[in-house]
């Protein structure tokens, strides 16, 4: 393939996007801020000389800077990863339409501007006959109304008998787990509102929110699509993401995304996995859906699906899918197709040609302290090492060979683990084992060792897939 890609994000999923641009034949440059320099991400690459592919930035949500440094480079395309303007479908579109346009690896920015707004998802969805959660399609900018909506759901509740009813108020621009509260008190609402209302203005731009019913009793799934501006649709099953941070951070995720022997379930699991990837297809070509994206699921106890939004970028967690998916018997890698489609290839195979099989387990190892709140630990990691399998992989920027001073600018998150097997018991065992062979060492300012959750992701373990 021709052009030059720049990857404008950081750490592990940039050096992912580098990988995936060295496989197609293309050429890249990365990004840095001050706080990154020692990141893999910028040391694998060099940072000064004819050759230079490494440009520090002062900010990596600068749109201006990204540009100016694509311009100077001869970059062709932009590759957003996730996180920062993924998203945007504002960044997106000035990709496209400036005097010197790049190619936006994602979506259309018309497509990121449709499904980017859950209210507009919901109501898009709503018109399909795909099933959303209880409560509003539509921003609501109105204390009053806001609160009267609040009320009805919480005493429909009480009248379908669900114990300890309430509901969540949701930045409706928001994502990540961010901008949302529990509301179980009508008396507490005003306030609740009044709070992310704000919280949604200063980190969204846009105060609207919504009021849904709050689902306690589920499991969190999510479908992996595949499409091309050809109208191709391609999907890579499930997977499951229920074990997250009290910050609704994901920490333990499995595919495929429900396992009979974990649990045994009061519906048919299989059935239940069939119909959300159908609805999640039906959704994908009603808006002409053209390159990588995922559809979140709240699926409860009964089996009742609720599509709860549509993520339109890569996910931190597309290689849980990949690795029980087989194309011509090698996993797919989804980043590198995510490239190939947006700079107009062909998908260039039919979805009975992705089989699967067998199961996988991704453990995002963080340095935090589980029993406080997951709050973020900050030092500098002095012994970074983890097994070597032919069932795992590790995606890390924090180097193995040298001292690395985690950035208090960002999250904490050290490496991806992925661990696959032909069964989820097996998949389990040897997440457990994989865990047990890590070795994290480190120390903060004060002297105090490295926390991190690794204990909590093997504790976990036993909870994957079930109610």
């Amino acid at each position: 393939m021709e052009g030059k890609v720049l990857i404008a994000n950081r750490g592990e999923i940039a050096i992912r996007i580098m990988n995936s641009c060295r496989d197609l034949g293309l050429a890249y440059v990365v990004v840095y801020t001050d706080a990154d320099r020692d990141s893999e991400h910028v040391q694998r690459n060099l940072l000064s000389g004819p050759e230079q592919n490494a440009w520090r930035i002062t900010s990596y949500t600068e749109p201006n800077d990204l540009f100016a440094v694509a311009d100077h480079t001869g970059c062709t395309a932009i590759h957003p990863g996730y996180g920062f303007f993924s998203e945007d479908f504002r960044f997106a579109r000035r990709a496209a339409t400036r005097s010197r346009p790049l190619t936006f690896i994602g979506p259309s920015w018309e497509v990121i501007k449709n499904l980017g707004d859950k209210i507009n998802t919901k109501r898009v969805a709503n018109q399909l006959g795909i099933p959303t959660i209880p409560g509003t399609d539509a921003p609501i900018y109105n204390e009053m109304e806001a609160e009267e909506i609040a009320r009805n759901l919480l005493e429909k509740q009480r009248e379908e008998g669900i114990k300890d009813p309430s509901v969540l108020v949701k930045a409706s621009a928001g994502g990540g787990g961010m901008g949302i509260e529990e509301v179980a008190e009508i008396e507490h609402f005003r306030r609740i509102y009044r709070q992310v209302k704000n919280y949604a203005k200063r980190q969204f731009g846009d105060g609207g929110v919504l009021i849904e019913q709050c689902l306690r009793d589920y499991n969190h799934l999510e479908v992996q699509l595949l499409c091309s501006r050809y109208s191709e649709r391609i999907h890579f099953s499930s997977r499951n993401c229920t074990i997250q941070s009290t910050g609704r951070q994901k920490r333990v995720e499995a595919a495929p995304g429900f396992h009979s022997s974990c649990y045994t379930y009061g519906f048919d699991e299989q059935q239940v996995l069939d119909q959300i990837v159908d609805y999640s297809l039906r959704l994908a070509e009603h808006v002409n859906y053209d390159n990588v994206g995922t559809w979140e699921w709240i699926v409860s106890r009964q089996g009742q699906p609720y599509l709860l939004e549509v993520n339109t970028r890569i996910q931190v967690e597309n290689d849980i899918s990949a690795r029980i998916s087989y194309l011509n018997n090698e996993h797919p890698n989804l980043i590198r197709e995510q490239i190939r489609l947006a700079l107009g290839e062909r998908i260039g195979y039919k979805q009975q040609d992705v089989m699967f099989r067998g199961a996988s387990i991704e453990l995002r190892i963080v340095a935090e302290d589980t029993k406080r709140g997951f709050a973020p630990w900050i030092g500098t990691i002095t012994d970074f090492n983890f097994p070597d399998y032919d069932w795992s992989v590790v995606y890390s920027h924090v180097p193995a060979d040298r001292p690395y001073t985690i950035p208090s600018d960002f999250d904490p998150n050290l490496a991806l683990a992925l661990v696959w097997a032909e069964t989820m018991d097996e998949a389990k065992k040897r997440a457990a084992a994989f865990i047990d062979e890590t070795s994290i060492k480190g120390e903060d300012s004060r002297g105090g060792q490295i926390i991190t959750n690794l204990d909590y992701l093997k504790e976990n373990l036993d909870r994957l897939l079930t109610f």
